[in-house]
């Protein structure tokens, strides 16, 4: 008996004397792990990483400061990362994250962003750490982009990716390039971060009718909802002219009848507000900031409208989906991910109808923006129809089937004990 417990009690000690398993996550502005990255946060904890995240949070985004990581047992490290991959700052951003690996030891790394994993994997490559994952929310070269980005960005990815053991890509376009020019030992392809979506349930007559009411909607109203960072490649000063277009035909009623709802936050809110001012449109628009309460706004809502240049696979857009919403938005990569590849094309070729919705190949033109819109409010009778359409497809995207690849993904890289 007495030998037993000595035998427990030397397995205890070996047990705490292990070296204690340590993840860092990495983003260059600190709102993006508690928006988006969660989840893979509980999956590092169950496999027994103590989980780490360095950013900067001085410019918190999705949101105006970091409460949202209190009480996760995330342990955070102030790196002072700018946007800009050409400021001189970024040299004492590279060695903060080299002091930060030495004195850490990390067992594994993931980055996101596009200077976060810029950074994480110079710093790794140098200090020994890793293996190293990335995950591509959109890469900043794509189908379109300008022959700057392809010059600058592309480049550096294809370097950096000699440094990157899984190269993670949310949307097709990304994968098959990574896949065919990039050096990766691992290329993987993951649907998003994945949404919860028995989180998204319609509310009943009353509970709309009074969210619609506390939004400044008047009850015969069309609510048009966007949402996203107000930025320039959101592009929502194209929905602001839309509605100067609506306002401008022969028919006024059909504007009177529209409200445009805008959350969301951003170095364009001056701007933007400007512009509603100047257009004359800002009876028709709620500007309403960073939202915790996007579930009850998405179903206070009848359209969303997404006209952004440049996406990964657009989270905002996912989750109207997933709400029941039927959707315009642009033919970008990330949106025709989300939309599918159904559709008929109009006799212009300005837009496609999907069964989800309308998507827009001329989307930086206000006129094809207000034609879409008079196409979609003159399909009203099929709007259930397409909510359900975009229902079934945003359960493509569940976190069920997101959790699984990334279990998969950072198992592979545990050292089984």
């Amino acid at each position: 008996m007495e030998k037993k417990m000595n035998r427990k009690r030397q397995l205890n000690e070996t047990e705490q004397l292990k070296p204690l398993r340590k993840a860092l996550l990495v983003t260059h502005v600190s709102g993006f792990v508690p928006q988006f990255e969660m989840n893979n946060v509980r999956i590092l904890q169950e496999l027994g990483y103590e989980v780490h995240y360095a950013s900067n949070f001085h410019t918190p985004s999705y949101g105006t400061d970091n409460h949202r990581l209190d009480g996760t047992g995330i342990i955070r490290h102030q790196i002072d990362f700018v946007r800009s991959p050409f400021s001189a700052k970024n040299c004492l951003v590279y060695r903060q994250m080299c002091d930060l690996m030495k004195r850490e030891h990390f067992s594994l790394v993931h980055c996101h962003t596009p200077m976060g994993g810029v950074m994480a994997r110079l710093a790794a490559h140098v200090t020994g750490t890793g293996p190293v994952i990335y995950t591509a929310h959109g890469f900043h070269f794509f189908k379109g982009a300008s022959w700057k980005n392809w010059l600058i960005y592309y480049q550096m990815e294809k370097f950096l990716s000699r440094y990157t053991d899984q190269q993670l890509c949310i949307n097709q376009e990304d994968y098959e390039l990574a896949k065919r020019k990039f050096h990766a030992r691992y290329v993987d392809y993951v649907p998003g971060v994945g949404i919860d979506s028995s989180q998204f349930q319609a509310l009943g007559d009353k509970e709309r009718q009074m969210k619609r009411e506390s939004l400044g909607v008047l009850p015969d109203q069309v609510v048009l909802l966007t949402s996203g960072e107000m930025i320039p490649r959101k592009n929502q000063e194209v929905l602001f002219r839309m509605l100067a277009r609506m306002r401008d035909e022969t028919d006024h009623s059909v504007y009177e009848k529209l409200h445009l709802l805008l959350c969301g936050h951003g170095e364009l809110n001056e701007h933007l507000h400007e512009l509603a001012d100047k257009l004359g449109i800002t009876d028709h628009i709620s500007f309403l900031g960073y939202r915790e309460d996007m579930l009850e706004i998405f179903g206070a809502s009848d359209i969303f409208l997404f006209p952004s240049f440049q996406e990964g696979l657009p989270r905002a857009m996912l989750e109207a989906m997933a709400s029941g919403l039927p959707v315009i938005c642009s033919e970008i990569r990330g949106n025709t991910d989300l939309m599918g590849d159904r559709w008929t094309e109009s006799e212009n070729q300005r837009m496609k109808l999907c069964p989800g919705g309308i998507m827009l190949n001329h989307f930086q033109d206000a006129d094809v923006w207000a034609e879409a819109l008079r196409d979609m409010l003159s399909r009203r009778s099929s709007w259930k129809e397409m909510g359900e359409a975009c229902i079934m497809r945003s359960r493509e995207f569940g976190l069920d089937v997101v959790e699984k690849k990334m279990r998969e993904i950072y198992e592979r890289f545990t050292e089984k004990e």
